[in-house]
């Protein structure tokens, strides 16, 4: 093993690297991060965070994890000779230190009335020695592809690249599902880009019992004679059968062969399905004694978590409805779409057609696993591909549509949320959308092809398998004065991302990776003696990184 190269996802919901032999090119390792090390559930908030807390603070932040992440993969730090990243603008910006304000505000003026000069997103190659705080060899290749146009970046070009997208010879749909989720239809020679900040339902993230793709996931579940059963992931990150559950009642009928821990978001996507089909719910009720479906007797599914459900579906069905108008065709005339990302292999693709995550007149479906994760691979054992995809980004800049700027994303999004969270009849909807000239929502197919490529979203875990790191990023520490210790922001604290320190000490702790920043702040709001304040807090280390890692690994 004398030269190491390594492979970085850096996702919305969490970061994903591997260790890669350069001499035999093959996978060494794999280690996941259960969450993103910022404050907030999707691109926005960590965008937000970055602007009011200092981009210094996002950016050593980030780093940090990376370091966590190849400290995890357990490889000889100084014969790793190459690394690169993939993932969209705001996370490569913060991984590589540079302005992001410009990805916050749509309006060239507006930038330039506030000074905000939008820096260079090509390819680029790098040293460790370019970023700051990276603990590699100071001669270590860091290989960043380049970015489409603003929200666009490189997991995008990474999706269609490895789909097969590009020769597609139907007209085509891609969309790596996520918390932030990119799209790109196909139609002859053109392609045409699109993303939205869809959040973090379909990461299992904003659900009550919910999680990423983890061992003891609740990833889909089927009727039986009686009851539904749940389909699990294993240690090994494969599908196994679980508990054979009442979704009425919190009982077990049968034992599984794993434990279930929480619902991930393709377990949320099949829980709606099987729930309307079985006349549980309808939106954005569930019909049921306690107004909840249940997992079991610890893990249960509630009306909160359909309308955030339903903001995620909402904005990639309006997503691509979208970028249906504005290459001029229905969405009857898309006939295959490819799923990208965790979700996207995880989730039951036929379910996910029925709620609205595919154009429903689609007749195959791929799930193609993680893009991203196997791009930046890619890079790492074939630097030349880095300026392949440059010349790629430079051809569909062209063809972007700005959904924040889009008027047709806009209304079709509006019907969405009245849909999901209001309960709006479809002929409402259906007349809705025919008064806004949106194209017609059709009956989704009832029985399309569906090929998946892999087991799981990363189909090689390497030779020493996968490992998971629970805490990332480093605990902060504020003093507020004048506070009472009374306890009510940790209480009030959804994430459970606030505690007291073990002594006397009426310090507060922070843990920003469970945190959801700026878009929360229910700390701030119930604090009774109003001296708590969001903006006030560092977000400095107070416990050593080194220290967290050697007590994770423990």
């Amino acid at each position: 093993m004398s030269r190491i190269g390594i492979a970085l996802d850096l996702g919305t919901s969490g970061f994903r690297g591997q260790a890669l032999d350069l001499e035999n090119k093959e996978i060494i390792a794999t280690v996941l991060t259960a969450r993103h090390p910022l404050p907030g559930a999707n691109v926005m908030d960590h965008l937000n965070f970055a602007i009011e807390l200092g981009l210094e603070i996002a950016h050593s932040i980030v780093i940090e994890t990376v370091n966590q992440v190849i400290d995890y993969l357990q490889v000889p730090v100084n014969n790793i000779e190459r690394l690169a990243v993939c993932g969209n603008p705001i996370q490569l910006s913060l991984f590589e230190g540079i302005e992001i304000r410009d990805l916050a505000y749509a309006g060239e003026r507006k930038k330039k009335l506030m000074g905000i000069v939008p820096p260079n997103r090509d390819a680029k190659k790098l040293t460790a020695a370019d970023i700051d705080g990276l603990k590699l060899p100071k001669k270590a290749s860091v290989f960043i592809p380049a970015a489409v146009k603003h929200e666009i970046g490189a997991d995008a070009l990474a999706m269609m690249v490895k789909s097969n997208l590009l020769d597609c010879e139907e007209i085509a749909l891609v969309t790596d599902y996520g918390t932030n989720a990119e799209m790109a239809l196909k139609v002859g020679n053109r392609i045409i880009t699109g993303s939205c900040a869809a959040g973090p339902a379909l990461e299992g993230q904003h659900i009550e019992f919910g999680m990423l793709a983890a061992p003891g996931a609740v990833h889909d579940i089927e009727p039986e004679i009686v009851g539904f059963r749940c389909f699990v992931l294993s240690d090994e990150m494969m599908s196994v059968p679980g508990d054979l559950v009442d979704l009425t009642a919190p009982t077990v009928i049968e034992k599984g062969r794993a434990r279930i821990a929480g619902i991930t978001g393709t377990g949320v996507i099949s829980i709606i399905h099987e729930s309307k089909a079985a006349n549980l719910i309808k939106l954005p009720e569930i019909k049921t004694p306690d107004k909840r479906l249940h997992l079991g007797k610890e893990v249960c599914f509630t009306e909160h978590d359909i309308v955030e459900a339903g903001k995620a579906i909402g904005a990639i069905r309006a997503g691509f409805i979208t970028l249906a108008q504005e290459a001029g065709i229905e969405l009857s005339d898309i006939k295959t779409a490819y799923m990208a990302g965790a979700s996207g292999t995880y989730v039951n693709a036929v379910k996910a057609l029925q709620v609205g995550l595919v154009p429903p007149g689609v007749q195959k479906i791929y799930q193609v696993g993680n893009t991203s994760l196997a791009l930046a691979r890619d890079i790492v054992f074939d630097p030349d591909k880095l300026w392949e995809l440059q010349s790629l980004a430079q051809q569909l800049r062209t063809n972007h549509c700005m959904f924040g700027e889009s008027q047709v994303f806009e209304r079709a999004y509006l019907l969405e949320l009245s849909l999901w969270g209001e309960g709006m009849p479809w002929e409402q909807y259906h007349r809705f959308s025919k008064m806004y000239k949106l194209p017609e929502l059709i009956e989704p197919t009832k029985n399309p092809e569906v090929i998946r490529l892999y087991e799981r979203d990363i189909p090689d875990l390497g030779y020493r398998g996968v490992s998971y790191i629970d805490r990332v990023g480093y605990t902060s520490k504020v003093t507020f004065p004048g506070c009472t210790g009374c306890g009510t922001c940790i209480e009030k604290c959804p994430e459970k991302a606030l505690a007291f320190p073990d002594n006397n000490d009426i310090s507060i702790l922070i843990r920003p990776d469970r945190c959801n920043g700026t878009a929360c702040k229910r700390c701030e709001v119930n604090c009774p003696e109003k001296i708590f304040k969001f903006s006030l807090i560092s977000f400095l280390p107070e416990t050593p990184i080194s220290e967290q890692n050697n007590q994770a690994k423990t």
